[in-house]
């Protein structure tokens, strides 16, 4: 046994190697320990990640379904103009003063025109002003517009309207 300077007790090298030892080994054995579990939770990891794009992607189609229930509700839902034909392949240009000359070409208000495409009349009045711009889907019916005759874009109105109910006299 040797005597410690510093702290002044007795210590007994063999213990002292033997806790070393043994703090290395567990040491080595969590290190190990780690790795393995590392790699056996890397699929599931990468698994999890794709749920959760699939689950995403879910969330939005069911937003997106309930918004248009809701509209369907209120009555507010985009008429038909034309048959569901597949989306254009170019991308699809806006101007304004073009919408303003569509809307006038087919006879319509903004009220009637923007039943047609499922917006409100403000927001047809601030596209024809140039505050601000249709998304991606509200082009698409606008383009579908624009291959659509006077006579049809009135039937499609008129076939919308609920029936009015008569007055009990």
């Amino acid at each position: 046994m040797r005597k410690n300077a510093r702290i002044g007790t007795f210590f007994d090298e063999e213990s002292v190697f033997m806790a070393n030892v043994g703090s290395v080994l567990r040491e080595e054995i969590v290190r190990l320990a780690r790795r393995e579990l590392r790699v056996e939770l890397e699929p599931l990891k990468k698994f999890r990640t794709e749920q959760r794009h699939i689950v995403a992607g879910l969330k939005r189609e069911l937003g997106d379904l309930r918004r248009e229930v809701a509209q369907l509700r209120k009555g507010k839902a985009r008429v038909r103009i034309a048959k569901d034909g597949p989306e254009p392949t170019h991308k699809l240009r806006f101007v304004a003063k073009g919408l303003k000359a569509q809307r006038a070409r087919l006879g319509l208000s903004a009220s009637d025109y923007g039943r047609l495409v499922g917006v409100t009349h403000q927001t047809v009045r601030n596209w024809e002003e140039g505050h601000t711009r249709p998304s991606d889907a509200d082009l698409a019916y606008i383009d579908r517009l624009r291959h659509t005759s006077k006579k049809d874009a009135h039937q499609a109105l008129e076939s919308s309207k609920p029936a009015r109910k008569k007055k009990a006299a």
